[in-house]
């Protein structure tokens, strides 16, 4: 294609957006309001799966130790336990301080007022990096020497593995059925101006212009109508989310469910939104041009 071809066929991609302008607005519009709940969810589960780490490092394992193991020797198996793969952290708690958390979990009741902290064991209090591992985890803390007793919330376990799954899924779905709703719409709106244009686009066939260059202003509107769509959506999304993230703060005044800041996720955002314009854009565009330049000149 020559340079000074560039200037024309740019010029005549913007020139068909404002010949369609209600269509052409639309598209924008239809694309932001996709773009805005893919944004959404990819941020919510974003959050959710921070959520669920946070949920996973409360969800505990518990190794006893054998009662005949002095301090020291307790602790070495601490440290052996600390090098397992899927171990996040592993807490040496000794008999007394078990007895103290015994004591402050019951409320004093006196019925436990006997205990004394032989009568307890050392323990090691685990949280794991990944809980759908746990089984396996538990099967190499059991093989560790000193280790007489495990005690694990499988199925609690099993519970966020679940829920994180299902998030992403559904997430993924959504995310997959709002980008092709998108692209249907950008196509149809460049569909409607190679219909206007299809006696042109014929008689240039006729001459011998190539399809490269009968494509181009197409595909210049359908990018610009995917980044103007996506420019927008993401300004949106982002003073939505600052809206959310300041209301959940004045309710959640114990700050059990906090959002992390826009700008934490800023970049992939960024990128989350211009490769969804650029995809909606040019593929929708692209994709609807096919059947003219493979249809016979008249």
């Amino acid at each position: 294609m020559k340079i000074n071809n560039i200037g024309y066929l740019l010029k005549a991609g913007i020139r068909e957006i404002f010949l369609h302008g209600f269509m052409s607005f639309a598209a924008v519009v239809v694309t932001v309001a996709c773009l805005l709940i893919v944004g959404s969810f990819s941020i919510l589960l974003y959050n959710v799966n921070i959520l669920v780490e946070r949920l996973n490092q409360t969800n505990e394992v518990i190794a006893y130790i054998d009662d005949s193991f002095s301090e020291a020797e307790a602790q070495q198996v601490q440290t052996k336990i600390n090098l397992l793969d899927n171990v996040h952290k592993a807490e040496f708690m000794t008999r007394e301080e078990a007895l103290d958390r015994f004591v402050a979990e019951h409320g004093g009741d006196p019925a436990f007022s006997g205990l004394e902290p032989e009568d307890l064991r050392h323990r090691v209090i685990i949280t794991l990096e990944d809980n759908a591992l746990i089984e396996q985890t538990v099967s190499q803390v059991e093989s560790i020497q000193g280790v007489v007793k495990i005690t694990a919330a499988y199925e609690l376990a099993e519970g966020f593995s679940t829920l994180q799954s299902v998030l992403q899924v559904g997430s993924l779905a959504i995310i997959g059925v709002l980008l092709l709703v998108s692209l249907l719409i950008i196509s149809n709106t460049v569909k409607l101006a190679m219909y206007d244009r299809r006696e042109e686009i014929a008689i240039m066939k006729m001459v011998g212009a190539t399809n490269g260059f009968i494509r181009v202003p197409f595909v210049v509107q359908g990018f610009i109508l995917g980044m103007v769509g996506a420019g927008t959506a993401f300004g949106l999304e982002w003073l939505l989310y600052d809206f959310v993230v300041k209301k959940i703060a004045q309710l959640d005044t114990l700050m059990m469910f906090s959002l992390v800041p826009f700008q934490q996720v800023l970049v992939p955002m960024i990128c989350t939104f211009g490769a969804a314009g650029l995809f909606v854009g040019v593929v929708g565009s692209w994709t609807s041009i096919r059947k003219f330049m493979n249809a016979p000149a008249h």
